[in-house]
């Protein structure tokens, strides 16, 4: 999983964050920050989309984290290798996580894209999810980074 994390960042963040910063990510690094064993309503599910024994992609769903989304879910993550896209491994995916999320009695979703990544902006708003106007900065894998929040209804 953290190989396909990194390549997706590598590729799908590249123009927006800094190539220095792109290229010197590693899978290694990032796989210690992974964990799987804590399960339970309130905590994060991973997905994962796995083909002919190779992972291809993963979505996290979880409880909203925002206070003025309480009581949403949220698509933390989705991320899918390079060599997968266009294939119908994200659709399929962000599918299983809207079901996870309304199976967890949730009405609405929120999720987060960073500001630049048109690409991942035209993905979701063909799934039916709007920006809702809030924005935030934030650090991630030490880079900060602006990030535009969508929200959806659930189914």
């Amino acid at each position: 999983m953290a190989g396909v994390h990194v390549r997706a960042w590598q590729v799908g963040y590249r123009g927006i964050l800094p190539d220095a910063y792109l290229d010197g990510l590693r899978a290694d690094d990032r796989a210690a920050r992974y964990t799987f064993g804590d399960v339970g309503p309130q905590r994060p599910a991973t997905i994962v989309a796995v083909e002919a024994g190779l992972i291809r992609g993963f979505a996290t769903t979880g409880p909203a984290r925002d206070a003025d989304a309480a009581g949403a879910g949220e698509l933390l993550a989705l991320y899918v290798d390079p060599g997968s896209w266009h294939q119908g491994v994200g659709r399929g995916l962000i599918a299983a996580a809207r079901r996870k999320l309304h199976q967890q009695r949730y009405g609405e979703a929120i999720l987060w894209v960073l500001e630049g990544n048109d690409r991942a902006a035209r993905f979701y708003a063909s799934d039916g999810w709007v920006p809702d106007g809030t924005r935030r900065i934030e650090t991630i894998w030490g880079v900060s980074a602006s990030d535009l929040r969508y929200r959806r209804a659930l189914p």
